[in-house]
């Protein structure tokens, strides 16, 4: 699925924009996802995972 981290599973989040007038309306919060080779089982797999996920994965590396 598009716009679904595969590591934490973060997807689009909903809430408002809020004008100077208090107005509100409907707005959509989508997750940085960027395709990225990590290595499984000593191989490379191309994820689609969240760039908090992919700065957490290279850490541990």
């Amino acid at each position: 699925m598009a716009g679904v981290c595969e590591v934490c599973g973060k997807k689009v989040a909903f809430g408002h924009n809020v004008s100077f007038s208090k107005k509100r309306t409907n707005r959509m919060f989508r997750p940085n996802i960027q395709k990225t080779l990590v290595m499984r089982d000593g191989r490379a797999v191309s994820i689609q995972a969240c760039t908090r996920c992919i700065r957490t994965m290279a850490k541990s590396a």
